[in-house]
């Protein structure tokens, strides 16, 4: 049932800061204000022992170097958006074509996990919690208007680490934000996770093209290495060949606004279990393809396979799908979900 802040270096003249935050049953949250970011989370195992299950780095300069978004708030735009182009209110924007020198990713070269956010609030009772701020300028990334982004991070009493994000934008523009933490429930840094188990209640997916825009398409992921209706070990369709490099995919989940539990995880060596729930529309399922053996927390690599993501979010490329949720907010309406990540043992 507290909260601390501690130096944790500097980024272009600005402090930045490590904020840890325990519970009452002694897990613990560790958040930076670079990039917003998941710093580590401390769960117990069903033996009672914590462990850190967030891939990261020890230092502020490993985040500032990094380019795998370990942990971070993403945006303005999450995932990709086809042709590095929008449409707002009928003119039309060109983005960085930062992901095969075609597509815009992420927010662009200089995204939101590039900034240094303010801390607003801090608040170390018995959820202790942190909220983070920041202001993306009209123009920024050539995105439309001025968007004030607020996001709450509570760590609940049973174990949950909850995001609550809040923006509004004082012209019409596109809103996505996620968060971009790895999880491997053994432990960051303690193998890979094809050995987890998930389940992420979707019945339809977003087939995508070879660079991983979707068709525009939705399709039935019974009968196909999408189909987690039913749990089972990530590893399953990579090992018989019917989807052999695994997952970076978006699955539907429904209407925006709507809570719902959208994906469990257990790892069967520690009994740990994580629940996401969101009221967001979509989540991609992504697990670690592109790391390479970058250095990591406590002197790991972080190999191919080292922490799963499970980003809440608008599908890839709505602002070029009018048949699906919009991403679309006018001026003065307010961007407002939540995710949870709810760990526990079994």
């Amino acid at each position: 049932m507290s909260i601390s802040k501690t130096e944790f270096g500097f980024f272009r003249g600005y402090k930045c800061w490590l904020l840890t935050l325990t519970n009452k049953s002694g897990a613990v949250a560790r958040l930076t204000n670079f990039g917003g970011a998941v710093v580590g989370v401390e769960v117990p195992d069903r033996n009672g022992k914590n462990a850190d299950v967030v891939l990261g780095y020890d230092t502020l300069q490993g985040y500032i170097d990094g380019n795998s978004s370990h942990g971070a708030l993403v945006g303005r735009y999450a995932n990709r958006i086809g042709g590095a182009e929008i449409t707002v209110s009928g003119r039309t924007y060109k983005l960085s074509a930062n992901d095969n020198k075609v597509n815009h990713l992420h927010g662009g070269f200089y995204g939101f996990n590039k900034r240094v956010w303010t801390v607003d609030a801090m608040d170390g009772g018995d959820e202790p919690s942190v909220t983070f701020g920041y202001i993306s300028p009209d123009g920024e990334e050539n995105y439309p208007g001025t968007l004030k982004i607020s996001v709450k991070y509570t760590l609940t009493a049973d174990n949950a680490l909850v995001l609550d994000y809040t923006a509004v934008s004082d012209a019409d523009t596109v809103i996505n934000l996620t968060n971009h933490s790895y999880f491997n429930l053994k432990g960051a840094g303690n193998g890979d996770i094809k050995d987890h188990i998930v389940q992420i209640n979707s019945s339809q997916y977003t087939p995508v093209d070879e660079l991983l825009i979707p068709t525009g398409k939705l399709a039935y992921v019974t009968g196909t290495a999408f189909d987690f209706k039913t749990p089972k070990p990530v590893r399953q369709d990579m090992d018989n060949g019917r989807l052999p490099n695994g997952y970076d995919h978006n699955f539907i989940l429904g209407e925006p606004g709507v809570m719902r539990t959208a994906a469990e995880v257990y790892e069967p060596e520690s009994g740990r279990v994580m629940t996401v729930r969101t009221d967001k529309p979509a989540i991609q399922f992504y697990i670690g393809i592109g790391l390479n053996g970058e250095n990591g927390k406590n002197g790991a690599h972080y190999n191919k396979y080292a922490g799963l993501c499970l980003e809440s979010q608008f599908s890839p490329d709505t602002p070029h799908q009018p048949q699906w949720p919009s991403c679309v907010y006018k001026a003065g309406q307010t961007y407002r979900f939540t995710t949870v990540y709810q760990f526990s043992v079994r």
